[in-house]
């Protein structure tokens, strides 16, 4: 009982005031397990299953689709990876792992293609931007010989 509860329930034996300390000791050993009965203890096992970290590399396909999305490579590999997602929610890991696999490849092909194909515009508009000057000057100076 609390002690609100034994307050109001004194009664007749208002003068003797309640033992807390048996009540605290008796809490203790059942705690501790002192056996209260000759029935065998029985034991709950619960088996927890580790879940398989599978990644679904959607931030990095959504970069690719953002920024990379030469030939569409970035948003087929965001779609898998959505899927990827969708499969480990589902629980179905091997799915999961499957589409994570085809989404990182993706992805892998759409970084190194969108680099290459970055690379190969800057130097072509710098060499065609010179080409350009090149082109300019000698009009100039054929303008000027006339």
């Amino acid at each position: 009982m609390n002690c609100t509860s034994q307050l109001l329930f004194t009664g007749a034996h208002g003068a003797v005031p309640p033992a807390y300390e048996v009540l605290k000791e008796e809490h203790e050993v059942a705690v501790l397990g002192a056996p209260q009965s000759p029935a065998p203890v029985t034991t709950t096992v619960i088996n927890i299953r580790s879940d398989t970290a599978v990644p679904d590399h959607i931030v990095w396909s959504l970069f690719n689709t953002v920024f990379m999305n030469w030939c569409c490579l970035g948003f087929v590999a965001f779609a898998y990876s959505v899927k990827s997602r969708d499969r480990k929610m589902v629980g179905d890991i091997t799915g999961a792992q499957s589409y994570a696999s085809t989404a990182k490849c993706l992805n892998i092909c759409a970084l190194v293609l969108g680099l290459l194909l970055t690379i190969v515009l800057i130097i072509l508009v710098s060499t065609g931007s010179l080409m350009i000057v090149q082109a300019i000057l000698e009009l100039i100076q054929n303008y000027r010989g006339h």
